[in-house]
C-alpha cells in the first residue's frame, strides 16, 4: 500500500483498515508459530502498513490542535 492511499482515505477508514491489518497479523504470528505460514513476506507488509497508516493518523492528530489555534 502506498502512503498516497493511505492519505486519501478518511479518519474512520483508517481505523478499520488498521483494525483489520492488526487481526490478520495475529493470525500470521500463529501460522508462524505452527509451522504453517507459506508467504512469510506478508509479515514485513503487513507490519510497515501498521506503521505507515499509524504515522499518518498521528500526523492528522498532531495538525488538527495546530488549526484549531
Amino acid at each position: 500500500m502506498k502512503s498516497a492511499d493511505i492519505r486519501a482515505k478518511s479518519a474512520d477508514e483508517l481505523k478499520t483498515q488498521l483494525a483489520d491489518l492488526k487481526k490478520e497479523q495475529f493470525n500470521l504470528r500463529f501460522q508462524r508459530a505452527s509451522g504453517q505460514l507459506e508467504n512469510t513476506a506478508r509479515v514485513r507488509q503487513v507490519r510497515r502498513d501498521i506503521a505507515r497508516i499509524q504515522t499518518v493518523l498521528g500526523e492528522r492528530g498532531r495538525a488538527a490542535p495546530a488549526a484549531a489555534k
